[in-house]
């Protein structure tokens, strides 16, 4: 669990809990209407890693499975990258506890990992690269029309500000997107939840947490830089990550300079093509 989380302070089933868990669903139940996320016969296969996001995301989705006016289908899938100490009994344990079809699929990317990056390098590129291939290969098995992860509010926004300030580009992580091959779509339920409800949440559930001992303890990541810059910024000013969040769906191209976006060549006098000046007056 993050350090800057503070302990929980409410139990599981206690009013304050279950007013969470009814932010939480709707929360999710918003993002999937916004995106069309879930349609009538979907298949969707949910990656869980063991992590507070995805036992979270899994648990919603099987309130809102229950709940919702059409039909789909859930299965859970945990890639076993064999970590050392990787503990393998305890997400077979838990999807047999909840009653829900899953898939353990086991591929040695550690050693990949550890033989491709050297001692103190950032692992967490390859070993992206080397999952996203293993989990978009398992869905076509298991004919999962739909892949859904478990990022959430401050995951998008920490890769927006990584994107900037490592990649000269201004994007973030989508709610939806179709794969390369175009064979699924990658859907991201959790997308308008805060990382510190979804932390409380898991406390509350017992979730039996599984840390990832592979990239969890290297330090001075970008990615934890850009976790505590804005959590530095939130407890300055509270309510900036969801006004940045905001603002990452309220975008105004001819207030920017991408020519691929607005077409700022045509703008003259006779052809007024912007939104005026208005770049800080509130608008």
């Amino acid at each position: 669990m993050n350090d800057i989380i503070k302990p929980i302070q409410f139990e599981h089933h206690s009013g304050n809990f279950n007013r969470l868990r009814g932010r939480l669903e709707q929360q999710v139940g918003r993002a999937v209407g916004d995106f069309n996320m879930i349609e009538e016969g979907d298949t969707i296969m949910v990656c869980m890693s063991g992590g507070k996001d995805s036992y979270t995301l899994l648990e919603i989705l099987r309130t809102l499975q229950k709940r919702a006016p059409i039909d789909f289908r859930l299965i859970a899938m945990n890639l076993d990258q064999k970590q050392p100490g990787f503990p393998e009994h305890v997400l077979p344990n838990y999807f047999k506890s909840i009653g829900i079809e899953y898939r353990i699929e086991t591929q040695d990317t550690y050693s990949i990992v550890k033989e491709k990056i050297s001692t103190g390098k950032t692992t967490c590129s390859l070993c992206s690269r080397l999952r996203r291939g293993i989990i978009y290969r398992i869905a076509g098995e298991l004919g999962a029309n739909k892949i859904a992860l478990g990022h959430h509010r401050d995951d998008m926004i920490e890769t927006l500000f990584l994107n900037i300030f490592f990649g000269g580009k201004l994007k973030a992580m989508p709610p939806k997107l179709v794969t390369d091959k175009g064979e699924h779509i990658v859907i991201r339920p959790l997308a308008y939840c805060a990382e510190k409800d979804i932390a409380y949440f898991a406390r509350a559930m017992k979730f039996p947490i599984i840390p990832c001992n592979l990239c969890g303890s290297q330090e001075n990541l970008q990615r934890q830089n850009i976790k505590e810059m804005l959590a530095s910024w939130e407890r300055q000013y509270p309510g900036r990550t969801q006004s940045i969040f905001t603002a990452m769906q309220n975008i105004k191209p001819s207030h920017l300079m991408d020519s691929n976006l607005f077409n700022f060549k045509n703008i003259n006098m006779e052809n007024f093509l912007g939104e005026g000046d208005i770049a800080f007056d509130g608008n």
